[in-house]
């Protein structure tokens, strides 16, 4: 691996351009899954609907307009109670392409509803920064470098993730300074496993890598604006709950598909409220003050000042409240909600315990799942 990686070459991690998504999408529309899909979206068209419009597309935005946007539209519809997002205003006061960085709950949800705000808003949507373990399968590799997917590699030898980071940081940087696009990247690898958003201090790392050694310039040249999406019923939850639990014990060794079956089950449940904050972008001022830290320091100043707005821009929920008081056997947030909701909160997580395997610590688990809704509480707690 180490022998092949070349920096400066992006043809592996990069989007697919206009011609190559044009043939990625003609490959998807021979899938069979294709005509079931086309009728939850179109279903006032024949089934063959979708597989036609894959097959005519001949851009990015074409395919994003035609059938993301539409796709991502129906996933709020039909599965989500409201959706709302405030910050808008934050995007709009700077003609700079900028980086989002932003926490972590869904797949494929948390950036897709970035681009859905973005599209309402006519502001050009970003490209996504993803794990190259969703690529797996050719026809999902198809579909989302068709939709501007930056591709991260994982799970690779020290020398060889060295050399990744450095091209994925070259890339990123080249991307926003050049005017071409702006970018979405988790604050860290894989989702949050249990309620509580920090900024991986590695990824900080890793933006700094391709700058010129000077650190305020690396860092503002970025224009990073945090974001926070807070969900009333968690994607996955209970699947998070139990990988958390069985990863106290031993190595937990994902099935195959399981990152796709983690997919469809965050895209079908249902959701309840879903609030999506964009943040204030960093500051040259908190820039200039973490650089007079030393070595990691700066980068931990950074973290702080990226942490701060993804909590503050938290929207707590009834769900949250009601997890926050079940688990400390108090009332604190009592006033928030009645106790008929209470009630259903109970039987919602019961019921979410019953549909894993039974031999799993049941306290432990119950634990876990309400810990998911009650740190966002705390973490608001704590920063204020």
């Amino acid at each position: 691996m180490e022998e092949t990686i070349n920096i400066n070459d992006f043809s592996d991690i990069r989007p697919y351009g206009d011609n190559e998504a044009a043939q990625a999408l003609s490959r998807v529309a021979e899938h069979p899954v294709v005509a079931q899909v086309s009728k939850a979206l179109f279903p006032e068209k024949p089934a063959e609907y979708l597989a036609s419009v894959l097959k005519s597309i001949k851009t990015v935005d074409e395919f994003q307009v035609l059938v993301m946007s539409r796709a991502v539209e129906w996933v709020l519809a039909n599965t989500a109670h409201n959706f709302s997002y405030s910050g808008i205003e934050n995007l709009r006061k700077s003609d700079r392409k900028f980086l989002a960085v932003s926490n972590h709950r869904d797949i494929i949800l948390d950036p897709a509803i970035t681009q859905i705000v973005l599209f309402r808003n006519s502001i050009p949507m970003t490209q996504i920064a993803v794990g190259d373990n969703l690529l797996k399968n050719k026809t999902i590799e198809d579909l989302i470098r068709s939709n501007r997917m930056i591709k991260v590699i994982r799970g690779i030898s020290a020398r060889s993730l060295y050399l990744s980071s450095m091209m994925l940081s070259k890339y990123i940087r080249q991307t926003i300074t050049s005017g071409t696009s702006s970018v979405w990247i988790a604050q860290r690898e894989g989702r949050s496993k249990n309620g509580i958003d920090t900024t991986e201090q590695g990824l900080l790392k890793m933006f700094d890598m391709s700058g010129t050694g000077d650190f305020v310039k690396s860092f503002e040249e970025l224009n990073i604006i945090p974001m926070s999406i807070s969900y009333e019923y968690e994607p996955c939850d209970i699947l998070k709950a139990r990988e958390t639990l069985i990863r106290r014990t031993r190595d937990y060794v994902k099935s195959e598909n399981e990152d796709i079956m983690s997919i469809v089950t965050g895209i079908r449940q249902s959701k309840g409220d879903i609030h999506l904050s964009i943040g204030e972008p960093l500051t040259r001022e908190e820039i200039e003050e973490a650089s007079k830290c030393q070595k990691n320091d700066r980068y931990q100043a950074i973290r702080a000042a990226v942490d701060r707005r993804v909590i503050s821009g938290y929207r707590l929920w009834k769900t949250n409240y009601m997890a926050y008081d079940i688990l400390n056997g108090g009332n604190r947030y009592a006033s928030g909600y009645t106790g008929q909701e209470l009630y259903s909160f109970r039987q919602y997580i019961e019921s979410r315990l019953r549909s894993v395997e039974p031999e799993l610590d049941r306290v432990a688990l119950r634990e876990i799942l309400l810990g998911i809704y009650a740190n966002p509480v705390i973490s608001k707690e704590q920063a204020y």
